[in-house]
């Protein structure tokens, strides 16, 4: 194991450790339904709901310590990469893996450190909803999610819905608000042969996890997008 490996491995399970887990178990009192459903190990990928930047906090905060250097989030490069300290935080202590939304990667080769990833027993967190919707709503679902996915068919996606993260840090605000954070985790499901199919049952089960929250309320799907440069993230 290289020596940038073993430091990024330390950095996370100590920023998780300090910083994660604190934040989501003590001041938001992150309630969990179906715990047990979470990989024990990769390869996997967890699709979440995305409504806020503390999503991924409380999917770090959802697994062991011992997993924290696994857990691989995928998200866009122009967004996370755009400033030394924020690349600093996204790849040497996230273990992040950047998304070019420029159009400049093929698309064919744009999962390549995605599927090294899962080849390598990682867990991928990645959100279908390519990036944060308005507080408590959900986005319509992008294929990004599919197009990854149909290369590892075999690879098991945990559906997981959270609740209450778009009040604890909305888009655009940068302090933290205390409120109830509840987590739901589904069954694990695979990718399907038709992706306007795989995403309309993605959609369902996102519904039946959210009603299943305890601050959950009726959610309006818009119609899923169906240009397939835009589907990326």
């Amino acid at each position: 194991m290289n020596l940038r490996r073993t430091m990024t491995r330390f950095l996370t399970r100590a920023f998780v450790a300090l910083i994660m887990k604190p934040i989501c178990l003590w001041l938001l009192g992150m309630k969990v339904q179906h715990r047990h459903k979470l990989p024990i190990n990769g390869p996997a990928i967890v699709a979440c709901t995305h409504n806020s930047h503390v999503d991924t906090a409380a999917l770090f905060a959802l697994f062991p310590l011992r997993n924290a250097p696994t857990l691989r989030p995928v998200a866009a490069m122009d967004h996370f990469f755009k400033s030394p300290l924020w690349r600093f935080l996204s790849r040497d202590v996230l273990n992040l893996i950047p998304i070019d939304r420029s159009g400049k990667t093929p698309r064919e080769r744009l999962f390549d450190e995605c599927h090294a990833a899962l080849d390598a027993g990682d867990i991928l967190l990645i959100f279908p909803e390519g990036s944060r919707g308005e507080p408590e709503q959900r986005s319509p679902l992008k294929k990004g999610l599919y197009y990854l996915a149909k290369e590892r068919p075999n690879v098991p996606i945990i559906p997981v819905c959270m609740r209450g993260t778009g009040k604890v840090l909305p888009r655009g605000d940068n302090l933290i608000v205390p409120f109830t954070l509840d987590v739901v985790i589904g069954d694990p499901m695979y990718i399907t042969d038709d992706s306007d199919e795989f995403i309309a049952l993605l959609d369902k089960v996102f519904d039946a996890l959210d009603r299943q929250c305890v601050t959950a309320r009726p959610v309006s799907f818009p119609k899923v997008e169906q240009d397939v440069q835009d589907d990326i993230c």
